[in-house]
């Protein structure tokens, strides 16, 4: 795969921002998610925390999945669109995750996932035939499966407050990439009606639980 130069920019940011931060802990700690800290009027953790990570392989696996995604997405829209799409998801997972932990100051997340997700469900949503074969399983799957897979996983991370990773932010940034695909390019709804819908079934999920309180 050849790699387009706005998504090396977006890996390397990546990579330099975490880097810093992995040797760098008063760095971490000022430009992490944390709830008390953006209510306090630091607003920039919203967009800043979506290029820290938690260790490296926490940051291998947001950016190869960020690999396999971002060039389906330039094809489609551009570079330009592509930058729009992901931070869009990135504010937007970071949006999802003040509004769930609104009451709780001490919450601090950190990762790309929002973003990420934003660009895999914008992915599936315009080549919704797109097929991948991961290395612990080798028989190729409907990338949608792994979409929706990675959100029941969040809800999982979310509900067992699984490390310093913003699962509620996957959800943000789902519905940012979704939201933002289909504004960018309505007819989708109409070629791929089933797809608009089974894409929408964790997200719908999640809001259920949460006003359920199950989460």
């Amino acid at each position: 795969m050849n790699l387009h130069i706005a998504t090396i920019a977006v890996i390397a940011a990546n990579i330099l921002v975490s880097m810093k931060g992995f040797n760098d802990y008063s760095f971490f700690e000022r430009y992490k998610f944390n709830i008390g800290a953006i209510r306090g009027g630091q607003k920039d953790r919203m967009l800043t925390s979506g290029f820290l990570h938690v260790d490296g392989a926490h940051l291998l696996l947001n950016m190869f999945t960020l690999y396999f995604f971002a060039d389906v997405v330039i094809r489609w829209f551009g570079p330009g669109k592509f930058v729009i799409i992901y931070l869009t998801s990135l504010v937007a997972g970071s949006l999802l995750a003040l509004s769930f932990h609104k009451r709780e100051p001490y919450y601090s997340a950190v990762g790309a996932s929002g973003a990420v997700t934003g660009i895999l469900y914008a992915a599936i949503l315009l080549q919704p035939d797109m097929r991948l074969a991961l290395m612990f399983i080798p028989i190729p799957l409907p990338a949608y499966i792994l979409g929706i897979a990675y959100l029941l996983y969040s809800i999982y991370g979310m509900k067992k407050r699984l490390g310093n990773i913003g699962h509620t932010a996957h959800f943000g940034g789902a519905v940012g990439g979704y939201l933002t695909t289909l504004i960018f390019m309505p007819s989708i709804i109409t070629t791929h009606p089933s797809m608009v819908l089974l894409l929408a079934l964790p997200i719908v999920l999640l809001f259920i639980l949460e006003k359920m309180g199950k989460l």
